[in-house]
Formats: C-alpha cells, sequence, structure tokens
C-alpha cells in the first residue's frame, strides 16, 4: 500500500514556519538581483505567504477548476497592485487587516467552505491588490520595483500550483481533515495577531 505524504509534508511546513528569519519593513536584498529579492521578500513576509497559501489550500480543496482560477488570478492581482502601489510612498499594511486575512482565509479553510468560482476569483483579487500594493510601496525606481514584482508574483504563482495541486489529489478523508486543521491553526494565528494588534493600539 503506497503511504501518503502529507505528514511529511505538513511536518515541513511546520519547521518552515517556526524558523526565525529576520524582518525588514520593506524589500531587502539578497545581493542577486531585484528578481530575487522580491522572490525572497515574499517567502519571509508571513502577512503575504500564510493568506496566499491559505487560499492555495482552498481552493485546492475545492478542485481543479478552483485551483486554475486562483493559479493565474492571484499573481495576476498581486502584479497588478504592486505596480500601482510603486508610485506610493511607503508604508506598512494595518496589523488589524493582517489579522482578518489570517482569520478569514484561516476559518474558509477550516470549515471548507463551499464557496463559489466568482468568490474565490473575487477573494483572490481583493488578497492580490491589497498585499501588492503594499509591497509595492517604497520599492524606489520603478524599472528595479517591476522586476523585484515580477519575481514575487512569480513565486506566488509556484506557491499556489504547488500547493493546491498537493490537496487536489488528496482523496483520503483524514488528508482532507488535516488541511483544514491547517486553516485552524491559521485562524487562531489571526485571532491572536487582533489581540496583539488591539493591545499595542
Amino acid at each position: 500500500m503506497k503511504r501518503s505524504r502529507v505528514p511529511a509534508f505538513c511536518a515541513v511546513l511546520l519547521a518552515f514556519a517556526m524558523r526565525p528569519l529576520t524582518v525588514e519593513a520593506h524589500l531587502n536584498s539578497t545581493g542577486m538581483g531585484p528578481l530575487y529579492d522580491g522572490l525572497m521578500h515574499f517567502l519571509m513576509s508571513p502577512e503575504d505567504f500564510v493568506p496566499a497559501l491559505a487560499l492555495a489550500l482552498l481552493v485546492g480543496l475545492r478542485g481543479a477548476a478552483y485551483g486554475r482560477r486562483a493559479l493565474f488570478t492571484l499573481p495576476a492581482a498581486w502584479l497588478f497592485g504592486g505596480l500601482i502601489g510603486t508610485g506610493a510612498a511607503a508604508r506598512s499594511g494595518s496589523p488589524v487587516v493582517s489579522a482578518a486575512w489570517f482569520l478569514l482565509l484561516g476559518v474558509l479553510l477550516a470549515s471548507d467552505a463551499k464557496l463559489s468560482l466568482r468568490a474565490v476569483t473575487a477573494l483572490a483579487v481583493l488578497l492580490g491588490v491589497y498585499n501588492g500594493y503594499l509591497n509595492g510601496t517604497g520599492m524606489g525606481q520603478f524599472d528595479i520595483a517591476a522586476l523585484a514584482l515580477i519575481g514575487l508574483a512569480f513565486t506566488v504563482f509556484i506557491l499556489v500550483a504547488l500547493a493546491a495541486a498537493f490537496v487536489v489529489r488528496l482523496r483520503a478523508q483524514w488528508g482532507r481533515i488535516a488541511m483544514r486543521v491547517v486553516g485552524s491553526w491559521i485562524a487562531a494565528s489571526g485571532l491572536l495577531m487582533l489581540g496583539w494588534a488591539i493591545r499595542g493600539g
């Protein structure tokens, strides 16, 4: 009998999430050029990475058609929002809004919400434009910022492709339940973030 890779995937994901990293307000330089800077910025920003992952897992639970829609919609919206943001002054996102994204997507994933394709598309567009705009602000010269945003959007594309495809292939009920448990952890993280934001405000 073929063994499932879900436990190993969850262990790697948890180890990656718990790894301490240096946090930067805006684009951090890797020394390998703006394309890689954008890629690393996304991977090192939990407020960007976790909601995108939650959406990818959610569309994976809904099926291949949902996965294909998010695969192209989310990176395109992220790039679009980022390009708009390059003309704005540097700014950080609201901790309350970041917490709300964690909560919303975590609850939708945990409950295996039966959303329509239009609703999922709207979620992907809103998430992409909002986070992309914040990523684009304060990046400096447009040509460098555009390359960094292309790298970032490409990373979003890869994340959605891998995570959604992984979940779409799950047939065992316990595997789907494991994805919903991940959603409950994301929602719980959102609650903690919201509490810290309110207390700090």
